[in-house]
């Protein structure tokens, strides 16, 4: 029974790695972790970008980690990255949502547009999305030195940001803000499958040069074949048990 379980389980794992390996010609994503205190901020912060790539199509999603957030000085405000090989800048379908929030006096939260995504890259204080050279690909929010749709972090359990200073609550310049993530899509001419992503940086509040490297990057489907292939190990060392 053991040997059959151990097989079957090899069996399973192959079709997962195998899977795996379909999907990553299919699509990638990478996901990068930014920790620490900004330049110029007034504390720390944590957070992620997932950039994610299916043909010439790439998805960036930020997201900012740093519960109940205090000071503007903590909230996403930018984010550039390099994709290496890549020589042409044309990009087309610039889109960017997100759940748009006005954070008022006491940190007390309403939604813009009700439970639907606010669009973040229409009006005065929105994202943009810039070239800095062939390959190199700058997303920001700073453009007006008045940043709305800044991405904070997650609210207390209460649903209010109860620790914000006047930077955030009822801070008419800078409100909307996004909660917690924001999602930008974009096709890049000429991109081509399994793209590599350098000098990823993230930047937080609302002057420019605030930025963070990333402390850590996980590529994927990369670590699911790591663990597929570590499980098939496992199912080897059962398989050579029993026949002992």
């Amino acid at each position: 029974m053991l040997f059959k379980n151990a097989k079957r389980l090899t069996t399973m794992l192959g079709l997962f790695c195998f899977i795996a390996l379909g999907t990553g010609a299919a699509a990638r994503a990478d996901t990068f972790t930014f920790s620490g205190t900004p330049p110029g901020g007034s504390g720390p912060i944590s957070a992620t970008a997932i950039i994610t790539q299916s043909g010439s199509l790439l998805t960036v999603t930020l997201t900012n980690n740093t519960a109940n957030i205090q000071d503007v000085s903590q909230a996403i405000t930018d984010f550039s990255f390099h994709i290496n090989g890549v020589t042409l800048t044309a990009t087309t379908g610039f889109t960017g949502s997100g759940q748009g929030i006005n954070v008022g006096a006491g940190g007390v939260v309403t939604q813009v547009g009700g439970s639907s995504a606010a669009d973040l890259i229409t009006g005065a204080g929105g994202w943009t999305l810039t070239s800095t050279g062939p390959g190199s690909f700058h997303l920001d929010a700073l453009g007006s030195g008045q940043p709305q749709f800044a991405i904070l972090g997650p609210p207390n359990g209460a649903g209010v940001y109860a620790n914000a200073n006047g930077s955030i609550a009822g801070n008419a310049p800078h409100n909307p803000f996004v909660q917690q993530t924001a999602t930008f899509s974009f096709t890049v001419t000429g991109l081509q499958a399994g793209a590599t992503f350098s000098n990823v940086t993230m930047s937080f509040g609302t002057v420019p040069g605030s930025d963070l490297p990333p402390g850590g990057q996980i590529p994927e489907p990369a670590s699911m074949l790591l663990l597929g292939t570590g499980l098939l190990g496992t199912a080897a060392g059962i398989r050579r048990r029993r026949k002992k």
